[in-house]
């Protein structure tokens, strides 16, 4: 549906939860427990596995919106290449309830890809300026958002 969305462009705004963590998610061998339950396993390896297994049918739910996005044209470039999609969790540590180094994938919106970029863990750089750099990205000039320091740049 995301796709139909833009490409017919009757919302410039999208946000998506793609499942509930209060859910057992239906469907997945070996899963009994929410994701929230097994997010924070205190390191215990069956709760490792059950979230490992619950975040790879997540992930291969956004690689199946990104692939629809690829797939669709608009003024002759693919939906995406015209689309910013963020994806990501608010947490870095489920289990510590940890919101640092957080795990983000930052796709389309005709920014270089194919890179990974690592910010120093200890020295945490501001969320908002990845927002910082995706206004500007899309022609809304500002020189800041939130509590951001500056826009972000990779090569």
């Amino acid at each position: 549906m995301i796709p139909l969305i833009v490409q017919s462009d009757s919302s410039r705004v999208v946000t998506v939860m793609l499942q509930d963590h209060f859910i057992v998610p239906i469907g997945i061998p070996g899963v009994t427990g929410n994701q929230h339950l097994v997010s924070h396993h205190g390191l215990d390896q069956s709760k490792i596995d059950q979230l490992e297994q619950i975040e790879i049918r997540v992930l291969g739910c956004v690689n199946n919106l990104l692939n629809q996005m690829k797939a669709k044209e608009e003024s002759g470039a693919r939906l995406l290449d015209h689309t910013t999609m963020l994806f990501g969790s608010n947490l870095g540590n489920a289990n510590a309830h940890s919101a640092t180094n957080l795990p983000l994938f930052l796709c389309g919106g005709g920014f270089k890809h194919g890179t990974f970029v690592k910010h120093d863990e200890h020295n945490n750089t501001p969320l908002s300026n990845l927002f910082l750099t995706m206004l500007n990205n899309v022609g809304l000039q500002t020189e800041s958002f939130g509590q951001s320091t500056g826009a972000l740049s990779w090569s």
